[in-house]
């Protein structure tokens, strides 16, 4: 696989292995925007297969799952600001 020259992002499917550091640092921000999306169920299910997989494409299905919820809440969302035009 070779390594990148990208460095990993904070938030991995890897930084389960990492230990108990996060936890007593507090919530991972991006696990904050992502529960408030109603959707957190759906990335966590992801997170896990990931985890026990570490290949993406055994994921689909929650991969899916989570696409498809953030998809519904961005329809929400729009539906809002089209009832409410900006003045």
């Amino acid at each position: 696989m070779g390594g990148s020259p990208m460095a990993k992002p904070r938030h991995s499917w890897s930084r389960a292995s990492a230990g108990k550091e996060e936890d007593e640092e507090g919530e991972d921000p991006l696990d904050a925007r992502i529960a408030r999306t109603g959707c957190l169920e759906q990335h966590r299910e992801l997170q896990e297969c990931m985890e026990q997989h570490r290949d993406w494409r055994h994921c689909q299905t929650q991969l899916r799952a989570f696409g498809a919820c953030m998809a519904r809440r961005e329809q929400r969302e729009q539906g809002q600001s089209q009832a409410h035009p900006a003045q």
